[in-house]
């Protein structure tokens, strides 16, 4: 953006904050025109964040414009009455990414420790469940640890039980009747909301990151940026379905098409991403229209009950989110099983999601609907290295997709099947490039840190042993108890894996990477087909031609051509797989929130 636009961007700013300081207008709080408004003016914010000028401009215009703009709940706002149809098309800003945080520079790095020490002084706080507005307190807990200091109790949660479930669901059923009537503009501006306390809050979650599920700052800082994209995202895509019309008008009709919610779902997400997967499906149900039982990983409640007080602060009726950790197997089937629940977001293990598909599939005494199941199930992903690929960048992308936050996406790089011609030489430079990546406390900012608990690094051990047993170990294979007490295992390479074989098809989610040589490229590609999975994959090569073969016939709903098969970006990677990796809900794309959604559609005759 030049100068000039970025000036005519903060005039509007002032303009606008002049209007709404405005004794005695009539820009009423709970009108649809306020909330349209309040969405355009939040792209004008983000075009503002993004543009380079003058700092004293910024504070003077721009963060006293997000206040009024976006107020927190009970704060004070004079009102103006806006145009009905506010022509949004003119100038309307595109979605922009959440920039990476630049920890180099020792003001930002400054600001994280004081956030981790912050964070620290919070460690072992209670929380409540919290089920239609009110806090409630159970007998029975669920106690989250520091996985790098398992002796550290990050959180302390509530358990919900099988008699929570339908308190929960009766809230959940009574904020549906206001909240699917709410229009689309003021669940956007609700979500807008949120997205300045993301931003204002971001260091504070991503110590709690770093706590909870032993997050680097990098891994940390891309997880809450994500959470913001999404919340930002389908903001946007919520404006866009708000618009939807019928592509045909009939003569003598006036035909439209209408995307409305759902009912009450159950919001089931993981550990290993667990503010921006959490917090991206509760957010594409509620700006939707839909209510939420959010039941959160036992591994992880802690980021989502900050997540839920960020709603809350944010203006979020009570009932619309109820915040339920508890047991899979007794609250989250029972939820899972009762009639009222309308759709399923779950994003897991492969028998998780099948056995909740199971249940979903199966109709309750009572249930009127065929219950919708959105699940994200894992991977067994596989890098393809061609003879001809630029080595060096195989090797980093390789091990980055593989060792990132210990191994624990379900996007990992478990698999890399090596051209025969080139694979000694790429053994010795990836053996050289995972020796160098240090293992310690992620709060320290060390390059990897704890698997998540005890449970997981014993499972991930066994894999260790058998993959001694049937191939060859290049690296890695042991606990590293020089790093801490904590559940720290060293990167893992085991080369001569075959096809076919336990570990080279069972997803191990850890830091274990298998090494299968291939005959060539097409056999490489056979290869990393032959597996029940389909998430994410990637190539290596310098040839056109077999990059169009692997567009064609790499069986992935996520693809990568010469780059790493981690790090999927909101709106340019929408996220999800085929196969047994899920039901390819594309999460970050223009088709997810059509899964919150059903289309009506309305014929009215009118001559």
């Amino acid at each position: 953006m030049d100068f000039v636009s970025a000036v005519v961007k903060v005039l509007f700013a002032e303009l606008a904050r002049k209007i709404l300081t405005t004794e005695g207008t009539e820009f009423h709080r709970g009108t649809p025109q306020r909330n349209l408004y309040l969405a355009w003016a939040s792209y004008s914010i983000q075009s503002i964040e993004e543009t380079t000028f003058p700092d004293h401009l910024v504070g003077a215009y721009l963060h006293p414009l997000c206040k009024i703009m976006f107020p927190i709940r009970g704060s004070p706002m004079a009102t103006i009455e806006a145009p009905v149809h506010p022509h949004l098309h003119a100038h309307e800003p595109v979605f922009r990414n959440e920039p990476a945080t630049d920890f180099t520079r020792s003001e930002v790095a400054r600001e994280m420790r004081q956030a981790l020490n912050n964070v620290r002084s919070q460690l072992g706080r209670e929380y409540d469940l919290i089920i239609g507005g009110h806090r409630v307190r159970t007998q029975d807990k669920i106690v989250s640890l520091n996985p790098a200091r398992p002796s550290e109790v990050v959180g302390v949660h509530q358990k919900a039980g099988k008699e929570h479930v339908e308190p929960a669901m009766q809230a959940a059923l009574k904020a549906f009747e206001s909240w699917s009537r709410t229009s689309w503009d003021e669940r956007i501006a609700l979500l807008f909301r949120t997205t300045e306390l993301l931003r204002e809050r971001k260091f504070e979650l991503m110590a709690c990151l770093v706590y909870e599920v032993s997050k680097n700052w990098a891994e940390a800082d891309a997880d809450i940026a994500e959470t913001i994209d999404f919340c930002n995202f389908y903001a946007f895509e919520a404006l866009r379905l708000s618009r939807a019309k019928a592509p045909v008008q009939l003569p003598g009709e006036h035909d439209q098409i209408a995307y409305i919610p759902l009912g009450v779902g159950a919001v089931i997400p993981p550990w290993n991403f667990p503010c921006a997967i959490m917090a991206g499906m509760t957010l594409a149900s509620i700006v939707s229209g839909n209510t939420v039982i959010l039941k959160p990983s036992s591994d992880s409640p802690t980021i989502a009950a900050k997540f839920v007080e960020i709603l809350e602060e944010a203006g979020m009726p009570e009932g619309v989110v109820n915040f339920c950790p508890g047991a899979g197997g007794s609250f989250g089937d029972a939820v899972v099983a009762h009639p009222k629940t309308r759709f399923i977001a779950f994003t897991g293990s492969r028998e998780v999601g099948l056995r909740i598909n199971k249940v979903a599939a199966d109709r309750a005494p009572g249930q009127i609907w065929i219950k919708r199941t959105i699940l994200e199930m894992g991977g067994k992903d596989a890098i393809v290295v061609d003879a001809d690929a630029d080595l060096d960048a195989a090797v980093e992308g390789v091990a980055i997709s593989a060792f990132g936050f210990q191994g624990q996406k379900c996007s990992a790089c478990s698999r890399a099947i090596v051209d025969g011609r080139i694979y000694d030489k790429f053994l010795e430079r990836l053996k050289s490039r995972v020796e160098r990546m240090p293992i310690g406390d992620p709060a320290e900012n060390v390059y990897m840190g704890a698997v998540i608990n005890e449970g997981s690094m014993k499972s991930i051990m066994n894999y260790i042993e058998i993959g001694k047993r049937d191939g060859r170990l290049i690296t890695g294979g042991e606990r590293d108890t020089k790093a801490g007490d904590g559940y720290f295992i060293r990167p893992t390479v085991i080369a001569d894996i075959q096809p076919g074989s336990k570990l080279e098809q069972e997803e191990i989610f850890g830091p274990v990477l298998v090494v299968i040589k291939s005959k060539d490229f097409e056999n490489g590609l056979d290869i990393a087909n032959d597996t029940e999975f389909g998430l994410t994959g990637a190539v290596y090569t310098n040839s056109p031609e077999k990059i169009a073969l692997a567009k064609r016939e790499f069986h992935v709903g996520n693809l990568y051509i010469n780059r790493k098969c981690t790090g999927a970006i909101v709106g340019a990677h929408p996220f999800g797989g085929f196969n047994m990796s899920g039901t390819d809900s594309k999460a970050g794309g223009p088709d997810y929130l059509l899964l919150f959604t059903q289309m009506k559609s309305i014929g009215e005759k009118i001559t």
